[in-house]
């Protein structure tokens, strides 16, 4: 199902996007490329922190990080969130069948 390296990959990524701090953050670079104080400014948070969840993000792999000169530039990578997508697909076919299943049998005994 999954393998020991597939599941560490999901653990790191599920543990990344736990908190709503990095959720944003992930939601800003969906729109593009960031620098570290660019994705700093809206929230209401000191740069220090900013950074400590972008590091998060980037153990995790779910983004690239990029020092140009003092800037540090941040950017989406997709290929986690998409292993991501691909665990939770097959439980929500699972749930969906069950469901089905279900309404099929509260059907079948009304008659």
């Amino acid at each position: 199902m999954v393998d020991q390296r597939t599941a560490a990959d999901l653990d790191a990524i599920f543990q990344a996007l736990s908190h709503p701090t990095r959720r944003a953050l992930i939601e800003d670079l969906a729109t593009g490329p960031a620098s570290v104080t660019e994705l700093a400014e809206p929230h209401d948070i000191s740069l220090a922190a900013v950074s400590k969840h972008l590091q998060v993000l980037e153990d995790a792999g779910l983004i690239e990080v990029e020092q140009d000169g003092r800037v540090r530039q941040c950017q989406l990578e997709a290929a986690p969130l998409s292993v991501a997508f691909g665990w939770l697909t097959q439980y929500r076919v699972f749930w969906d069948d069950r469901l089905d299943a279900l309404a099929d049998h509260l059907e079948n005994e009304g008659q």
